[in-house]
């Protein structure tokens, strides 16, 4: 297997030189966003190891959460040298499964059988693909059948630049085969009955791209509806509604067809600066929101705002914001929050690690609106975002269901430590 990683977006980590070296007909990459295990170079995935029978190569995207309980249980011979990524677990599993043959699929089994949640992988060997998501459904994973063979993603957002369409989502707890010989559906590993699928909500509030399908809706529709619910719940007197770009957009822009108050652009955002939430430090966010927004006064200079933000996570954007916002001219700053307020850290993918970083475990709204500059600020409830993102799904009620654990503390699983 030919390998090549690099550091920052992914246009610069593969020049044209290093994309001749990798010649093949079948491969998996991976873009990184650090939660466990740091940003080193050395937790770069995939990760390729020599097998009992094979060499495999692997790729994760989501956050163990019995990976301590697991690491406790299984004498850690290291087949990578990061022993605190995630993926390093996953492997160790696979190749030390009690039946001594090459027989991936049941491997796979075997694996799922002992992590609970949150994973989607990518495992490749020798001239196969296989596509696992958790049983749970956690984090997303969707296939493609429309290019010059089979592409697997996280987001269907990534199939129209090769010429792709979204075919449909990974199940939960299903293993896809990928051959030569096509595409094969082998088998569904089932979560406890009790229990519905918990898709991370997160992803429609903040984390997926808007156009993306998830559900059978796209992102973008589900957070215009979340707009359009917050305009309902918590109208206020203003003149203009606008978004902090570019996530909370689609909810500005539901707001104002709800409340009809005009919608305006009030920044220019630098698309060259990454999303603040992401980066990895507190110092990083800073400087990102400081490079980030210029203000289009014309737009609002004498007028009061209603501004849309998605969420609120440490509060370090959103006084920055405020500030910029007065000192060119606006009246009124009332703050719309398109989420509930997020009280509980999140141990399955999202880079949430402790309840102290949160801000609304430290202020209600009404301090929290003080405390930034702004008129007022309300949040969307749980019950309303649940409401917008089901509204226009294809998800059966029943069995399917969204992980609220950062705004409820309701975790899908029993956490184990």
């Amino acid at each position: 297997m030919r390998t090549h990683k690099g550091s920052g977006l992914v246009n610069h980590a593969f020049q044209e030189d290093d994309l001749a070296k990798l010649k093949g007909n079948l491969g998996i990459g991976h873009t990184r966003y650090s939660t466990l295990g740091g940003t080193e170079h050395l937790n770069t995935q995939p990760f390729v190891v020599n097998m009992k029978h094979a060499k495999l190569a692997l790729a994760h995207n989501g956050e163990l959460v019995n990976a301590s309980e697991l690491r406790r249980e299984v004498s850690m011979i290291s087949l990578v040298k990061s022993f605190f990524s995630d993926v390093n677990l996953y492997l160790h599993i696979i190749n030390n499964e009690t039946e001594d043959n090459p027989d991936w699929p049941a491997r796979i089994q075997n694996l799922m059988s002992r992590t609970k949640t949150a994973y989607s992988l990518l495992i490749m060997s020798g001239d196969t693909i296989y596509a696992v998501r958790d049983p749970y459904g956690l984090r997303p994973l969707c296939v493609d059948d429309e290019c010059e063979g089979y592409v697997v993603a996280s987001e269907s957002c990534a199939f129209p630049s090769v010429s792709g369409k979204l075919l449909r989502e990974v199940e939960p707890g299903e293993i896809l085969e990928i051959t030569k010989n096509g595409l094969r559906s082998i088998c569904i590993v089932p979560r406890p009955s009790d229990q519905k699928m918990s898709l991370c909500i997160f992803e429609y509030v903040y984390f997926a791209r808007p156009d993306t399908y998830m559900e059978g809706q796209m992102v973008y529709t589900a957070r215009l509806e979340c707009g359009r619910q917050l305009a309902r719940q918590s109208p206020v007197e203003a003149d203009v509604v606008s978004a902090v770009p570019e996530t909370s957009t689609p909810a500005a822009i539901g707001f104002a067809e709800e409340s009809g108050i005009v919608y305006r652009e009030i920044f220019s955002k630098n698309r060259y600066v990454g999303r603040s939430f992401i980066q990895p430090s507190t110092r990083l966010r800073q400087l990102a929101v400081l490079k980030k927004f210029g203000p289009l006064s014309d737009n609002f200079k004498d007028k009061r705002i209603v501004l849309i933000d998605d969420s609120i996570v440490r509060g370090t954007t959103i006084a920055a914001i405020i500030r910029m916002l007065r000192e060119a001219g606006a009246t009124e700053v009332h703050i719309r929050i398109a989420s509930p307020p997020l009280h509980f850290p999140c141990y399955m993918g999202i880079n949430i690690p402790t309840k102290e970083e949160l801000i609304a475990n430290k202020l209600n709204a009404d301090q929290l609106a003080e405390q930034i500059g702004a008129d007022s600020l309300v949040y969307l409830t749980v019950e309303n975002l649940e409401f917008a993102v089901r509204k226009h799904s294809n998800t059966d009620e029943k069995c399917g269901g969204h992980c609220t654990a950062c705004l409820t503390g309701k975790y899908p699983v029993e956490l184990e430590w």
